[in-house]
């Protein structure tokens, strides 16, 4: 092979290389920069090895984005707002509260009672326990204490967001 084509066939295959190493993959949780990454509700450092959650999705037919959460509660109510949130290929994952495991949020339940850095107050866990709640239940639960909280607004300023499945 002459030198000019044995350098751009090389030249070729770090790019392809390179690029494939920049991508992570396009499904499940991805790595948090713990302490860097910020929320993308509320802005606040995620830090809660034990109460974040993460969202992968985006505008069907484009690429999956990952966003970071330092609360469950925050990415229930920022994925609510989201148009394509009833996308098929939206994943939601949370942390085990006791382990800091990844789960999968629609198959997690969830225990009231927990402080939790935006204080929505709930924990995931894999097994179930008396007064657990589901997914469903959960995003419910969310959407009450936002309403709580922030309903005396009023005006529409902060209107629950539009939650399907």
């Amino acid at each position: 092979m002459r030198p000019q084509k044995l350098l751009e066939t090389g030249l070729l295959a770090l790019a392809l290389s390179l690029g494939a190493c920049s991508r992570g993959p396009e499904t499940g949780p991805g790595k948090v920069r713990w302490d860097q990454d910020v929320c993308r509700r509320c802005i606040m450092a995620v830090s809660d090895r034990h109460y974040s959650a993460q969202v992968r999705g985006g505008p069907e037919g484009g690429r999956s984005r990952l966003f970071f959460f330092d609360d469950f509660g925050c990415a229930v109510l920022w994925l609510g707002d989201q148009p394509w949130q009833g996308n098929p290929g939206v994943e939601i994952w949370v942390t085990d509260f006791r382990t800091g495991t990844w789960l999968d949020a629609r198959t997690a339940l969830y225990e009231r009672g927990r402080i939790t850095p935006m204080d929505y107050g709930l924990g995931a866990r894999p097994d179930a326990v008396p007064g657990a709640m589901d997914f469903d239940q959960a995003v419910q639960e969310v959407l009450a204490r936002e309403e709580r909280l922030h309903g005396h607004a009023g005006g529409g300023l902060l209107e629950a967001p539009k939650w399907e499945r």
